[in-house]
């Protein structure tokens, strides 16, 4: 079945995998981004080669504004309702221990991973129908604690997990699926924000699987989730992680 879906944070990485795995279902999609509008459109560009509808909207995740402005370019650009929203967009700092992170640090990592996905969440609660669905981007870090590396995120991280529970028996009366994705170590660029680009491929070879994923593993699962195919699983969240 057709759908239509938006992803926040797709112009790279597992965002942008997902979009392209959606297109390849025959989804149409709206691509989400902050700042870098070429990339966007380049992956606008790609859904559309696959003949799907497919929109750039810029908007910070951060500001409440650009969130319902959002949605509401996502259905102008796609020309129909919403049936599904994936809560990627996070940001990462650099590698320390909480005892050196600055308070701006900490504000701004909450202020992306944390509010901005709650509003998106709210405003898919607000939007999507019966039959709709939303999966959330949280990380193996809420489980491992990311200590002396990114405490901060893995604390943003553990945020998702509880939304991910609330408010999935909140809308499951409404006939919507609300499940999450924990990745493991994943080749994307999030890696080079936090100064480590080989964080992944140094660490995977540790996993029981012996190496990193891709973006693209994490997007089979993602969109597993938003299909008809999980039509019994809510309140779910899959680790991706090569058993870490």
């Amino acid at each position: 079945m057709s759908k239509a879906i938006l992803i926040t944070g797709a112009s790279r990485g597992i965002g942008r995998a997902t979009a392209l795995k959606a297109a390849h279902l025959g989804w149409d999609v709206a691509v989400n981004y902050a700042r870098d509008a070429d990339a966007a459109g380049a992956v606008v560009k790609a859904a559309g080669d696959l003949g799907v509808r497919a929109c750039a909207v810029q908007g910070d995740v951060s500001r409440e504004a650009d969130v319902i402005n959002m949605f509401s370019e996502s259905e102008a650009g796609l020309g129909r309702r919403l049936d599904g929203v994936v809560i990627n967009a996070g940001i990462l700092s650099t590698r320390c221990k909480l005892v050196d992170m600055s308070a701006e640090r900490l504000a701004r990592i909450f202020e992306v991973n944390v509010l901005g996905a709650y509003l998106c969440a709210r405003e898919a609660a607000r939007r999507l129908r019966r039959g709709g669905a939303i999966v959330i981007l949280s990380s193996m870090a809420a489980k491992l604690g990311a200590a002396n590396e990114y405490v901060d995120y893995a604390g943003s991280k553990g945020a998702m997990d509880t939304l991910t529970t609330g408010l999935s028996k909140e809308l499951g009366p409404e006939g919507i699926r609300v499940n999450a994705v924990r990745p493991g170590l994943i080749e994307t660029e999030i890696h080079a924000s936090g100064g480590y680009p080989a964080r992944a491929q140094d660490l995977g070879v540790h996993t029981p699987l012996g190496r990193a994923g891709t973006a693209e593993e994490v997007a089979e699962t993602i969109t597993w989730l938003m299909s008809d195919a999980a039509s019994y699983v809510t309140g779910g969240i899959l680790d991706v992680s090569g058993g870490r």
